[in-house]
């Protein structure tokens, strides 16, 4: 998203109402204090180093009215919490989520940390997400399944209210899909806590320059090899735990000094529950085979997504809902050709 782009997208924010500006809740979650540096103490702020209640949330980064309104509303809570000390500038602006730096200080005990904000349900642009909340829990703000009946009704009806369920329960899918994986060993960031149309998760980089994607790098042969194969040691984890990514790809892989970091899991599909399942995994296999064709890695995607989904013993391969694909994705029409001929 260029900057243009994201000024126009705030500029319409003025037609929001309450409960698509980020206002519906304001439950904050600590779900993850496994992190990299050692504590002295809990990661969990003691109540005396929450802030004075009102004081001004106010940050280093020249946002615009509306986009500052969107910051406030979105961490103001994880500030007044303590869980960070400043917004230092946009990382990256997506049709989903915008991705905040922001200065650590000793609750998390580390230096920068980053900050996911989703936009409002009414401005994401993820085509067709029904498809991928197929066979999957609708999840509460706390992370919990939705039992109440009012509730399911309201999701289903699609009233306003429940709408409003479903975004959360979009946002707290990713949170839960992110600890099983970094629990059973992923590549991906860890999470500090979640809540109030946000994520706090571990950043990487340096304050002065965030991991490129690795669409962004060029790899020599060797380094090449050797991370295409913790890609796919990557997905292999994720199908031991009965996840898809759903949106894979070298524009979903960070890279920093010779490592990889999986991010956006808020697509991941079960590859049991899902009827799309096998095509979406197999999307994600070609698309990073792909990615280290160019940098000179030679791998039969076909063969490796077969293998990998047979390993763990899933249904034979369905039939793909046409209606998944998008007619105006070259990729999705030349993937759709080659599945069509084997």
């Amino acid at each position: 998203m260029s900057t243009s782009d994201l000024m126009n997208y705030f500029d319409e924010m003025d037609d929001l109402d309450p409960l698509e500006n980020g206002k519906w809740g304001t439950m904050i979650r600590n779900v993850s204090r496994d992190h990299k540096k050692k504590k002295t103490q809990s990661a969990v702020p003691a109540k005396g180093a929450q802030r004075e209640a009102g004081q001004d949330f106010s940050f280093s980064y020249h946002a615009s009215h509306h986009e500052r309104e969107w910051i406030v509303d979105s961490l103001g809570n994880f500030y007044q919490m303590h869980w960070f000390d400043d917004v230092l500038q946009l990382i990256k602006g997506g049709k989903e989520a915008s991705v905040y730096l922001c200065l650590g200080n000793e609750t998390t005990q580390v230096s920068h940390l980053a900050a996911k904000v989703y936009r409002p349900r009414r401005f994401r642009n993820l085509r067709k997400d029904h498809l991928y909340r197929e066979g999957r829990e609708q999840l509460d703000e706390n992370g919990n399944a939705i039992t109440d009946d009012g509730m399911q009704h309201a999701m289903k009806k699609r009233t306003q209210y429940g709408k409003q369920l479903l975004h959360t329960s979009w946002i707290e899918h990713e949170v839960k899909t992110m600890q099983v994986l970094k629990q059973a060993g992923a590549d991906v960031p860890a999470i500090f806590a979640s809540g109030n149309n946000a994520i706090l998760m571990s950043y990487i980089g340096e304050a002065e320059m965030p991991a490129p994607a690795l669409n962004e790098v060029d790899l020599d042969p060797g380094e090449a090899r050797q991370l295409f194969e913790r890609v796919l040691a990557n997905v292999e984890i994720m199908l031991a735990h009965d996840r898809v990514h759903g949106d894979l790809s070298a524009y979903n892989i960070l890279y920093w000094d010779g490592e990889i970091t999986l991010i956006d899991f808020p697509q991941a599909i079960s590859p049991v529950e899902n009827r799309n399942a096998w095509f979406i995994f197999q999307r994600d296999v070609t698309r990073v085979c792909e990615y280290f064709a160019r940098q000179g890695v030679a791998s039969d995607p076909p063969a490796i997504a077969e293998s990998l989904w047979r390993k763990y013993r899933h249904n034979p391969m369905p039939d793909m809902d046409p209606h998944f694909l998008d007619a105006e994705s070259e990729d999705d029409i030349a993937l759709w050709k080659r599945m069509k001929v084997t």
